[in-house]
Formats: C-alpha cells, structure tokens, sequence
C-alpha cells in the first residue's frame, strides 16, 4: 500500500537524494538532467510548497511493503499553460513496482478533491513516463519537438 506524507522540514533530505541522483532524474535529461537543491535553500522551497501551498501540493509517496519513502508527487499552477501541472517522482531503485501508476491516481484523487477539474504534465518528447499517463486516462493535447503535453478530467 502506498500513503501520502508531507514530509518534516529535516526529511527533505530525501528531496535532495532524489533531485541529485542521476538515475532517478534520468527523465529529465531534456531539462538538464540532476536539480540542485542544497539546504540553503529548503526553509523557502518549505514555506512555499507545505507551510503555505498556494494551488501547490507536495507528498512522499511512502510504501508500507518497503517501509521507505518511494518518491514523491506534486502539482503546482503554471501561468503560462493556465493549467495545474503534475510531478512524479519515482527513486530509481524503487522504479517498475507500480509506484508511479499509483502515485500519479493519489495526485489526481488529491487534485479532484481540492475541486481542480483537470491537470496536465508537460513530458520532454524522450520520456517513457508518457505511455504510464495515457493508460491512467491522460490524453495528448499536443506535442512539440521538446514536449508532449497531457491531460486528464478528473
């Protein structure tokens, strides 16, 4: 089983393993691969995404059959798309069990529970991760030489 946590101020030490792992940001090769996200800089990204979350949402994604924390799932407005945009994070050593599907269904159930009635991803043209939104009810809206864009009704 898997269950949304909102991570305490010191476990975005996960966070920080994830976005520096390469592997686990193998996807996002297309947007410069690895993110930085050193401590200087949680107390803000903290205020903003689980203190006061503005049409954000940030969890873990934690799996009582690991008993670890798997990855994590967000979604946040983007102004420029006019859309809600999800994030899905999966740890590489934790890929191909089923988190991801299962992580993207409590975003959505989360998004539809907050009254949003549609979220998107915009997925870099190279990434697999697109066919996991399609079989989950996501639906191409259009596609570039850089992104796929996807989108489901909750």
């Amino acid at each position: 089983m898997l269950i949304c946590v909102k991570p305490k101020f010191d476990e975005l030490s996960y966070r920080q393993k994830w976005l520096t792992d390469e592997k686990t940001m193998a996807y996002n090769q297309k947007w410069g691969g690895t993110i930085p996200f050193p401590k200087e800089k949680w107390e803000s990204w903290y205020e903003r995404w689980i203190i006061n979350p503005d049409r954000k949402f940030y969890a873990y994604l934690y799996s009582e059959e690991e008993k670890d924390y798997v990855g994590e799932i967000s979604y946040h407005y983007d102004e420029s798309y006019d859309e809600m945009i999800a994030s899905v994070i999966i740890d590489d050593a934790y890929r191909h069990h089923g988190y991801g599907k299962a992580g993207l269904r409590l975003l959505c159930d989360q998004a539809s529970k907050m009254g949003y009635r549609s979220i998107c991803d915009d997925i870099a043209i190279d990434n697999p991760s697109v066919s996991m939104f399609l079989k989950e009810g996501f639906y191409e809206v259009f596609r570039n030489d850089s992104i796929i864009m996807v989108r489901k009704e909750l």
